[in-house]
Protein backbone atom coordinates (compact mmCIF):
# COMPACT_ATOMS: atom_id res chain seq x y z
CA UNK A 1 0.00 0.00 0.00
CA UNK A 2 1.31 3.40 -1.01
CA UNK A 3 -0.11 6.48 0.72
CA UNK A 4 0.24 9.99 -0.62
CA UNK A 5 -0.80 13.09 1.32
CA UNK A 6 -1.77 16.28 -0.49
CA UNK A 7 -1.05 18.92 2.12
CA UNK A 8 -2.88 21.67 0.21
CA UNK A 9 -5.34 21.34 -2.68
CA UNK A 10 -3.51 24.11 -4.53
CA UNK A 11 -0.89 21.65 -5.79
CA UNK A 12 -3.27 19.41 -7.78
CA UNK A 13 -6.15 19.76 -10.23
CA UNK A 14 -9.42 17.85 -10.40
CA UNK A 15 -8.27 15.34 -13.00
CA UNK A 16 -5.40 14.24 -10.77
CA UNK A 17 -7.91 12.20 -8.77
CA UNK A 18 -9.28 10.20 -11.69
CA UNK A 19 -9.15 6.52 -10.82
CA UNK A 20 -7.87 7.15 -7.30
CA UNK A 21 -9.21 6.38 -3.84
CA UNK A 22 -9.18 9.51 -1.70
CA UNK A 23 -9.79 10.56 1.90
CA UNK A 24 -10.59 14.25 2.47
CA UNK A 25 -9.83 16.00 5.77
CA UNK A 26 -10.85 19.39 7.12
CA UNK A 27 -10.72 19.02 10.88
CA UNK A 28 -11.61 22.68 11.58
CA UNK A 29 -14.38 22.33 10.67
CA UNK A 30 -16.02 21.08 7.47
CA UNK A 31 -15.49 17.32 7.58
CA UNK A 32 -16.14 17.28 11.33
CA UNK A 33 -19.42 19.13 10.75
CA UNK A 34 -20.48 16.91 7.83
CA UNK A 35 -19.85 13.77 9.88
CA UNK A 36 -21.86 15.23 12.78
CA UNK A 37 -24.75 16.28 10.53
CA UNK A 38 -25.07 12.87 8.92
CA UNK A 39 -24.83 11.23 12.32
CA UNK A 40 -27.75 13.37 13.46
CA UNK A 41 -29.97 12.23 10.64
CA UNK A 42 -29.35 14.53 7.67
CA UNK A 43 -30.53 12.85 4.48
CA UNK A 44 -27.46 13.98 2.56
CA UNK A 45 -24.87 16.72 2.34
CA UNK A 46 -24.37 18.37 -1.06
CA UNK A 47 -20.91 19.98 -1.00
CA UNK A 48 -20.31 22.84 -3.40
CA UNK A 49 -17.09 24.57 -4.31
CA UNK A 50 -18.45 28.09 -4.76
CA UNK A 51 -21.33 30.26 -3.64
CA UNK A 52 -22.51 30.37 -7.24
CA UNK A 53 -23.14 26.63 -7.09
CA UNK A 54 -25.07 27.05 -3.83
CA UNK A 55 -27.64 29.14 -5.68
CA UNK A 56 -27.79 26.68 -8.59
CA UNK A 57 -28.28 23.73 -6.27
CA UNK A 58 -30.93 25.63 -4.32
CA UNK A 59 -33.00 25.87 -7.47
CA UNK A 60 -34.24 22.34 -6.80
CA UNK A 61 -36.21 22.51 -3.58
CA UNK A 62 -35.98 18.76 -2.89
CA UNK A 63 -39.59 18.74 -1.72
CA UNK A 64 -39.05 21.70 0.58
CA UNK A 65 -36.61 19.76 2.74
CA UNK A 66 -33.42 21.50 1.70
CA UNK A 67 -31.46 23.88 3.89
CA UNK A 68 -28.23 25.77 3.28
CA UNK A 69 -25.27 25.58 5.61
CA UNK A 70 -21.69 26.72 5.75
CA UNK A 71 -19.43 29.69 6.22
CA UNK A 72 -17.14 32.18 4.60
CA UNK A 73 -14.14 33.35 6.62
CA UNK A 74 -15.49 31.48 9.67
CA UNK A 75 -18.85 33.28 9.74
CA UNK A 76 -22.30 32.04 8.69
CA UNK A 77 -23.21 33.39 5.25
CA UNK A 78 -26.10 35.84 5.02
CA UNK A 79 -29.26 34.02 4.03
CA UNK A 80 -27.98 30.60 5.09
CA UNK A 81 -29.85 28.53 7.64
CA UNK A 82 -26.78 27.26 9.48
CA UNK A 83 -23.09 27.97 9.74
CA UNK A 84 -20.17 25.57 9.95
CA UNK A 85 -20.37 24.61 13.61
CA UNK A 86 -20.93 20.88 14.21
CA UNK A 87 -22.99 21.86 17.25
CA UNK A 88 -25.59 23.62 15.08
CA UNK A 89 -26.50 20.46 13.20
CA UNK A 90 -28.78 18.94 15.81
CA UNK A 91 -31.21 16.14 15.04
CA UNK A 92 -34.14 18.48 15.67
CA UNK A 93 -32.84 20.92 13.06
CA UNK A 94 -31.62 18.73 10.22
CA UNK A 95 -33.07 15.22 10.43
CA UNK A 96 -34.32 14.01 7.06
CA UNK A 97 -33.13 17.12 5.22
CA UNK A 98 -30.74 17.67 2.35
CA UNK A 99 -28.08 20.25 3.20
CA UNK A 100 -26.33 22.30 0.52
CA UNK A 101 -22.98 23.00 2.12
CA UNK A 102 -20.24 25.53 1.31
CA UNK A 103 -17.14 26.39 3.31
CA UNK A 104 -14.09 28.51 2.63
CA UNK A 105 -11.72 25.54 2.41
CA UNK A 106 -13.29 22.17 3.12
CA UNK A 107 -15.92 21.86 0.42
CA UNK A 108 -13.47 23.17 -2.16
CA UNK A 109 -11.12 20.29 -1.32
CA UNK A 110 -13.97 17.77 -1.40
CA UNK A 111 -15.29 18.91 -4.77
CA UNK A 112 -11.77 19.07 -6.21
CA UNK A 113 -11.47 15.33 -5.46
CA UNK A 114 -14.91 14.51 -6.92
CA UNK A 115 -13.47 12.48 -9.81
CA UNK A 116 -12.01 9.94 -7.43
CA UNK A 117 -13.18 6.37 -7.89
CA UNK A 118 -14.00 6.44 -4.17
CA UNK A 119 -14.01 9.56 -1.97
CA UNK A 120 -14.37 9.35 1.81
CA UNK A 121 -14.38 11.98 4.57
CA UNK A 122 -12.42 11.86 7.80
CA UNK A 123 -11.82 13.95 10.90
CA UNK A 124 -10.59 13.11 14.36
CA UNK A 125 -14.21 12.25 15.17
CA UNK A 126 -14.35 9.11 12.98
CA UNK A 127 -10.66 8.28 12.67
CA UNK A 128 -10.72 4.75 14.09
CA UNK A 129 -13.51 3.73 11.72
CA UNK A 130 -11.43 4.91 8.76
CA UNK A 131 -8.44 3.00 10.14
CA UNK A 132 -10.54 -0.17 10.35
CA UNK A 133 -11.80 0.26 6.80
CA UNK A 134 -8.32 0.65 5.34
CA UNK A 135 -6.58 -1.90 7.56
CA UNK A 136 -7.20 -4.58 4.94
CA UNK A 137 -7.52 -2.35 1.90
CA UNK A 138 -5.78 -3.62 -1.21
CA UNK A 139 -4.39 -0.70 -3.17
CA UNK A 140 -3.00 2.78 -2.80
CA UNK A 141 -4.84 5.89 -1.67
CA UNK A 142 -4.60 9.65 -1.41
CA UNK A 143 -5.26 11.90 1.57
CA UNK A 144 -6.24 15.46 0.66
CA UNK A 145 -5.96 18.03 3.43
CA UNK A 146 -8.17 21.09 2.96
CA UNK A 147 -5.65 23.44 4.52
CA UNK A 148 -6.50 27.12 4.80
CA UNK A 149 -6.41 29.66 1.97
CA UNK A 150 -4.32 27.30 -0.19
CA UNK A 151 -1.74 26.86 2.56
CA UNK A 152 -1.01 23.95 4.87
CA UNK A 153 -3.03 23.58 8.07
CA UNK A 154 -1.18 21.87 10.89
CA UNK A 155 -4.27 20.14 12.28
CA UNK A 156 -5.21 18.56 8.93
CA UNK A 157 -1.68 17.28 8.38
CA UNK A 158 -1.57 15.86 11.92
CA UNK A 159 -4.90 14.09 11.39
CA UNK A 160 -3.55 12.55 8.19
CA UNK A 161 -0.42 11.53 10.05
CA UNK A 162 -2.46 9.92 12.80
CA UNK A 163 -4.26 7.78 10.23
CA UNK A 164 -0.92 6.75 8.73
CA UNK A 165 0.52 5.94 12.15
CA UNK A 166 -2.42 3.75 13.13
CA UNK A 167 -2.30 1.90 9.83
CA UNK A 168 1.42 1.26 10.28
CA UNK A 169 0.60 -0.39 13.60
CA UNK A 170 -1.40 -3.09 11.82
CA UNK A 171 0.38 -3.31 8.45
CA UNK A 172 4.02 -3.68 7.49
CA UNK A 173 3.62 -3.04 3.76
CA UNK A 174 2.97 0.71 3.79
CA UNK A 175 5.04 2.97 1.55
CA UNK A 176 4.88 6.73 2.09
CA UNK A 177 5.51 9.54 -0.34
CA UNK A 178 7.47 12.51 0.99
CA UNK A 179 4.31 14.56 1.80
CA UNK A 180 2.83 11.55 3.61
CA UNK A 181 6.06 11.18 5.59
CA UNK A 182 5.83 14.87 6.52
CA UNK A 183 2.28 14.33 7.83
CA UNK A 184 3.41 11.25 9.75
CA UNK A 185 6.30 13.17 11.30
CA UNK A 186 4.03 16.09 12.27
CA UNK A 187 1.69 13.67 14.02
CA UNK A 188 4.52 12.34 16.16
CA UNK A 189 5.60 15.89 16.97
CA UNK A 190 2.20 17.49 17.64
CA UNK A 191 -0.52 14.84 17.64
CA UNK A 192 -0.41 13.35 21.11
CA UNK A 193 -2.52 16.13 22.62
CA UNK A 194 -5.18 17.43 20.25
CA UNK A 195 -6.41 20.34 22.41
CA UNK A 196 -2.80 21.51 22.73
CA UNK A 197 -2.44 21.14 18.95
CA UNK A 198 -5.38 23.49 18.44
CA UNK A 199 -3.76 25.97 20.82
CA UNK A 200 -0.76 26.37 18.52
CA UNK A 201 -2.37 25.79 15.09
CA UNK A 202 -3.15 29.03 13.27
CA UNK A 203 -6.72 28.06 12.42
CA UNK A 204 -7.37 26.89 15.96
CA UNK A 205 -6.17 30.18 17.36
CA UNK A 206 -8.35 32.13 14.91
CA UNK A 207 -11.43 30.14 15.86
CA UNK A 208 -10.79 30.80 19.54
CA UNK A 209 -10.29 34.49 18.88
CA UNK A 210 -13.72 34.49 17.23
CA UNK A 211 -15.42 32.71 20.11
CA UNK A 212 -15.72 29.17 18.76
CA UNK A 213 -14.45 27.50 21.95
CA UNK A 214 -17.14 24.82 21.98
CA UNK A 215 -16.42 23.93 18.35
CA UNK A 216 -12.75 23.49 19.17
CA UNK A 217 -13.66 21.18 22.05
CA UNK A 218 -15.97 19.12 19.84
CA UNK A 219 -13.46 18.85 16.99
CA UNK A 220 -10.77 17.56 19.35
CA UNK A 221 -12.73 14.42 20.26
CA UNK A 222 -11.32 11.17 18.92
CA UNK A 223 -13.44 8.46 17.29
CA UNK A 224 -16.82 9.40 18.71
CA UNK A 225 -18.68 8.42 15.50
CA UNK A 226 -18.33 5.02 13.84
CA UNK A 227 -19.40 5.91 10.31
CA UNK A 228 -17.71 7.29 7.17
CA UNK A 229 -19.24 9.72 4.67
CA UNK A 230 -18.80 8.70 1.05
CA UNK A 231 -19.27 10.93 -2.00
CA UNK A 232 -21.59 9.61 -4.71
CA UNK A 233 -23.87 11.30 -7.23
CA UNK A 234 -22.76 14.74 -6.04
CA UNK A 235 -23.75 14.19 -2.43
CA UNK A 236 -22.34 12.75 0.77
CA UNK A 237 -24.00 9.97 2.71
CA UNK A 238 -22.76 7.45 5.22
CA UNK A 239 -21.09 4.38 3.82
CA UNK A 240 -23.36 1.38 4.34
Amino acid sequence: MKINTILTPAVVDELYFTGKTTIAIDVLRATTTIIAALNNGAKEIIPVGSLEFVHKASGDTFGGKTIRGGEKNMKKIDGFDLGNSPLEYTRETIEGKSIIFFTTNGTKAITKAKYSTALYLMAFSNLDTVVNKFANYEGDFEIICAGRNNEISLEDAVCAGMLISKLREVRDDIELTDPALIAYTLYWKFGKNIPALFDIAEHGKLLKENGFYDDIKYCSQLSIIDKIPVFSNNSLKFLN
